[in-house]
């Protein structure tokens, strides 16, 4: 029989799991807890896999959550973002898999998936959960859950490079982005960004930030023109998040944290996390 206790070993990866599923390290840690009390209530004679049992229960508490934040995420103010947490915080890494899924780009590309597309891709890509225990999970068929997994996938590999470039290379960029943006040089800044480039701010209406995506590399230029003229780019510095490198700076009288996913060698998308609510998990000094 397994200890109560035991459920503690257990804790990182499952709130790895529900992280993965949400893009909120808040709303994890409560489907997460919930879980601890429905397993309090079990009787544990009758589990013969804890971690599956678990996983399930996790799961399916988060795919309830999820589609209920669907609707309250239409009306944020502003694009809404994945909350970013520091590496240490996201569960086990050992993978490839795991490690890809964290990642912020792709966390907040899975905003675009339905809640049961997410779980099954997250599940299968992740977890390497065979298809009978993600069509048990979900509750969809085995058939369907197949289905699911290769829309998912087809979805969340558009517009993305086949290969995605190393820690070194993102490094690398990054770092020319912070020199280019914060100092102002316009004609560098133009040749880091993707034509394609798109800006996404969240303020979440505590502070002001754009409350469209800017699409196009005219018109982010543009944008960051504008803030660098206006605000000026505070004292910036390397932190770690969701296993990649990112910014953190202030613009303003705002902490900002800027991430970057990069496609063609160059950058593709920038999301900029103001909202104070989504920058307690991050170390920003």
């Amino acid at each position: 029989m397994m200890r109560a206790v035991d459920f503690e070993d257990y804790r990182p990866m499952l709130l790895g799991l529900a992280y993965r599923l949400l893009g909120s390290m808040w709303d994890a840690e409560d489907v997460v807890q919930e879980a601890w009390l429905r397993w309090q209530g079990t009787d544990r004679e009758a589990v013969r896999e804890p971690r599956a049992f678990l996983v399930t229960v996790v799961s399916r508490l988060a795919l309830d959550q999820l589609r209920s934040a669907r609707v309250k995420r239409e009306s944020y103010a502003g694009p809404w973002l994945p909350e970013p947490v520091s590496t240490a915080q996201t569960g086990p890494m050992d993978t490839a898999e795991l490690r890809d899924t964290v990642s912020y780009a792709t966390l907040h590309m899975m905003e675009r998936l339905s809640p049961p597309e997410r779980a099954v891709f997250v599940l299968r890509e992740a977890f390497e959960l065979p298809y009978e225990e993600v069509a048990e999970i979900v509750g969809v068929s085995v058939a369907n859950a197949r289905q699911l997994h290769h829309r998912a996938s087809v979805r969340l590999a558009e517009g993305r490079d086949r290969f995605r470039p190393s820690s070194e290379e993102h490094t690398a960029l990054l770092t020319k982005f912070m020199r280019a943006a914060g100092g102002g040089d316009l004609s560098e800044l133009t040749e880091l960004l993707h034509e394609d480039v798109v800006a996404y701010n969240d303020g979440g209406g505590r502070v002001k930030a754009a409350l469209r995506p800017i699409y196009g590399r005219d018109k982010v230029l543009a944008f960051w023109k504008g803030l660098m003229t206006r605000y000026g780019w505070g004292e910036a510095h390397f932190t770690e998040v969701n296993g990649m490198p990112a910014i953190s700076t202030h613009i303003g009288d705002y902490r900002q944290l800027i991430m970057i996913d990069v496609v063609d060698g160059r950058v593709r998308e920038i999301y900029g996390v103001l909202n104070p609510d989504k920058l307690t998990r991050v170390r920003l000094d």
